[in-house]
């Protein structure tokens, strides 16, 4: 049996990951977390954690957000420093621009989770047809939920109502698509 093994560049995309693994993971696989203190901490640690990972049977996922970096450079980087580790399967994905893309690709599960009850019929707008195209999209969550958002606790609860295969965000979809390909049973 495989276990996932998610390093994350902070504690919010440890709860979204909680979120939607249920839908994707057998019952009996649990995934385990790395979680850093923000992408440079992530990137200065990597190699040395995958060097030092002992459990067998892993399969390791890298998740940061792109920020205003160039993810093509940001998802090599990450590569480059998983094949120093000799883990050179380890798949890597970055969230564009930052994770609140991924809520505001799937704005049902945004009103069922903060229980708010007036976004969804905004997915259609233009803005958030392509959420992963907006460059600030914490603060466009903050600003459309009136201040409700909060990254940990939004996580949370927003994560366990996203739609596996409705969602705006490409981002999302291959991030997704890649855990799915990998423990697809």
């Amino acid at each position: 049996m495989m276990t996932p093994v998610f390093f994350l560049e902070e504690l919010s995309a440890k709860q979204m990951l909680n979120g939607i693994l249920s839908k994707i993971l057998p019952d009996n696989i649990q995934p385990r977390f790395v979680v850093f203190e923000g992408k440079q901490d992530l990137e200065k640690q990597l190699v040395r954690r995958l060097r030092l990972w002992r459990m067998p049977n892993c399969q390791f996922f890298v998740l940061r957000d792109q920020d205003s970096g160039d993810c093509r450079l940001i998802k090599r980087n990450l590569l480059e420093k998983c094949n120093k580790a000799n883990k050179p399967k380890t798949v890597v994905r970055v969230a564009c621009h930052e994770l609140e893309t991924f809520y505001l690709g799937d704005l049902r599960a945004v009103d069922k989770g903060l229980k708010l009850g007036k976004l969804s019929k905004l997915q259609n707008k233009r803005k958030y047809r392509e959420p992963d195209n907006l460059s600030n999209p914490a603060q466009e969550l903050i600003t459309l939920t009136d201040n409700r958002y909060q990254k940990v606790s939004g996580s949370r609860a927003i994560s366990k109502y996203l739609s596996l295969d409705g969602n705006r965000s490409h981002s999302f979809n291959v991030l997704v698509k890649a855990i799915i390909e990998v423990f697809d049973t």
